[in-house]
């Protein structure tokens, strides 16, 4: 996840994050939680624990919580369109999720917060439609790593 991150930095908002936390959550469910924390840490590590930081370390959990709310038996065609569109709606709903924090912490009022929210929707737009494009890779490789799962259990 981190790594991915890093190399796609140049592209503002585009992202393979929410496609890596929705398709752990899908293949490992509270397990996930694991990775995706591995993820935050390093990002602050890396980048520095300074006040843009704190919301991450809610915002994929959201995500998280709303992948696991899709049921392990839903039929592939119908995950084929849930899993880009939870995507892309994280990522069209980040400035909206990050706001709060961002109110708290610069003590903004809620018309401002809304205000901040607003000069953010063209990079949600950005972010919502590469989530949605980065999103579509999640059934595929969620096949594969079921498939090497079963394959590490039998090898064991």
């Amino acid at each position: 996840m981190f790594c991915s991150k890093l190399i796609m930095e140049f592209l503002p908002n585009v992202h393979l994050l929410g496609m890596f936390t929705i398709l752990l959550t899908v293949v490992y469910r509270w397990r996930a939680l694991i990775p995706i924390y591995i993820y935050v840490i390093l990002n602050g590590l890396f980048s520095g624990f300074s006040l843009w930081w704190f919301p991450y370390t809610y915002i994929w959990t959201i995500l998280w919580a709303l992948s696991m709310l899709i049921p392990r038996r839903t039929p592939t065609a119908l995950k084929a369109v849930i899993y880009p569109t939870l995507c892309a709606l994280h990522g069209f709903a980040f400035g909206v999720l990050y706001a709060p924090a961002q109110a708290i912490m610069f003590k903004l009022s809620f018309d401002q917060m809304l205000v901040w929210i607003a000069a953010g929707i063209p990079f949600d737009i950005i972010h919502g439609i590469s989530n949605f494009v980065a999103g579509l890779l999640v059934l595929p490789l969620s096949h594969l790593l079921f498939r090497l799962e079963r394959k590490s259990r039998k090898a064991l």
